[in-house]
């Protein structure tokens, strides 16, 4: 009988987080700069870490997927930050 326990506690905890993922993901996708991978956040301007940019956010390597909003990818091979 422990053994069902168990196992009934663990597909509750499998199925409980099956659940919370999908609505984590969308929330953080809300907030994400479409063009860079990973997650880039919408603001008025992100800056490579190190570069002498004002920020307000600083990141490191990125891919950038569509428009270079930012201004990351200086020579056009589609990494930012490199």
């Amino acid at each position: 009988m422990k053994y069902v326990l168990t196992l009934g506690s663990a597909a509750v905890a499998v199925f409980a987080m099956a659940i919370a993922t999908p609505a984590v993901a969308g929330a953080q996708s809300s907030d994400c700069h479409d063009s860079y991978s990973p997650c880039l956040p919408i603001v008025s301007d992100v800056d490579c870490e190190g570069g002498s940019g004002n920020g307000p956010v600083y990141t490191g390597r990125v891919r950038v997927i569509g428009p270079d909003d930012y201004g990351l990818d200086r020579d056009g091979d589609g990494i930012g930050c490199e």
